[in-house]
């Protein structure tokens, strides 16, 4: 090789060096870990907006919490206990925490519920669940006649809510949501428990129509597999309802509260 052609091999070899290492290196980095998005509201949350129950009255958020309760006795008794189960636990679930603000002062019992929640998930037999649900029963309406409130507008609440739940639960003659519609079960079964307990007044016109109202659903209970009454003929129930409340012979006073 002349020492031209030598001159011109190293230069190009030099060039050719230079060139890879003037290229920019791949930066090696820890590897992202994208956050998972935040979970889709539920159709409950849809329903109502759960961040209400912070400022809504404790009478109503006691009725609220009673109506959930409700739809799982009625669901055990009727021979669902998977479906009872969420209904259940309702009153001790971390989701609901709101809820229970300032109720442990109007005796809320959360172990009753606790211990409910834990016999129906380990499937305990009926003859065992069955004084529980009974505890769980009489401290639900104990809250309820302590919590107080002017019975007519926790009634007519009641029937917003049923309004509302009960059209998420059933669309087109069909239930879409069992849950919705058990829980607007419930809610109809706490305002005629109210109503009952009202005293010094004629409440024969209200009692009659949630009566009827509560007739709306299966005389078993609330299952997922009813035929549900149309929305129509729901909303015209709570419609009846709402007006024996404004009627002038159905004035009523704030239940009295148990000692």
């Amino acid at each position: 090789m002349t020492a031209a052609k030598k001159l011109l091999f190293f230069g190009t070899v030099a060039t050719v060096g230079l060139g890879f290492a003037c290229v920019k290196q791949p930066t090696i980095t820890e590897p992202v870990t994208q956050q998972a998005p935040p979970p889709e509201p539920t159709e409950e949350m849809k329903g109502h907006d759960m961040s209400q129950m912070e400022t809504l009255p404790v009478e109503k958020r006691v009725a609220f919490m009673s109506g959930h309760v409700f739809a799982g006795l009625a669901l055990y008794r009727a021979g669902a206990p998977e479906q009872a189960a969420p209904h259940l636990l309702h009153p001790v679930s971390e989701t609901h925490q709101a809820e229970r603000a300032g109720i442990d002062a109007l005796g809320f019992k959360a172990d009753i519920f606790k211990a409910v929640s834990d016999a129906l998930a380990e499937k305990r037999a009926a003859e065992e669940i069955e004084p529980m649900l009974k505890q769980a029963e009489e401290n639900i309406v104990l809250l309820q006649t302590n919590a107080g409130g002017d019975a007519a507008e926790v009634i007519e609440y009641l029937m917003n809510t049923i309004d509302e739940e009960y059209a998420i639960g059933v669309k087109e003659g069909k239930i879409t949501d069992p849950g919705e519609y058990q829980d607007a079960y419930g809610f109809s079964v706490v305002a005629l428990q109210i109503a009952k307990r009202i005293e010094g007044k004629d409440t024969t016109q209200l009692i009659s129509a949630l009566e009827q109202l509560v007739g709306m659903w299966p005389e078993n209970g609330p299952l997922a597999d009813s035929t549900p009454s149309s929305v129509a003929t729901v909303t015209e129930k709570t419609a009846q309802v709402v007006a024996s409340l404004q009627a002038k012979e159905a004035v009523i006073d704030t239940p009295t509260p148990a000692p």
